[in-house]
């Protein structure tokens, strides 16, 4: 598969702008008590406002959510003509978008070049994961 690598990164950052954008009108980047702005400019070089172990853990938390519909085959409950594992790995990409859009990260580009880097690896091919201590998932 050819990879193009600008439709990704712009879908990416679209997908950030809206998640990120979102979140920001909704007050999810603003201190409900002072009113400070919490996105962080410069990351990592200039430390977050935002704790990004907690925004860490409300990913964790959707994936987690994910296998739980997936292990029981539910479906949602707030979108109901959809499976629970499909929302929440959706809740958890919204987040993902958020907190690289808060945190100033480029995700975007991470993942363009993460996706060109693995369609070289070696070891992401199928004879390889056919051998002995190949990976198998």
């Amino acid at each position: 598969m050819k990879l193009d690598i600008q439709t990704i990164i712009t879908a990416g950052r679209d997908l950030q702008f809206f998640c990120h954008g979102q979140a920001r009108e909704n007050g999810w980047w603003t201190d409900i008590t002072t009113g400070q702005d919490l996105t962080s400019k410069g990351y990592p070089k200039i430390n977050p406002t935002k704790n990004v172990g907690e925004l860490l853990a409300l990913v964790h938390s959707e994936v987690s959510e994910a296998m739980e519909g997936h292990r029981k085959l539910l479906m949602d409950d707030k979108l109901p003509n959809r499976t629970m594992l499909e929302v929440e790995l959706a809740d958890a990409v919204i987040r993902i978008f958020d907190m690289s859009g808060g945190l100033g990260l480029d995700v975007a580009g991470a993942i363009a070049d993460k996706l060109e880097f693995n369609a070289s690896r070696q070891d992401h091919r199928v004879e390889s994961r056919r051998a002995v201590g190949g990976k198998k998932f």
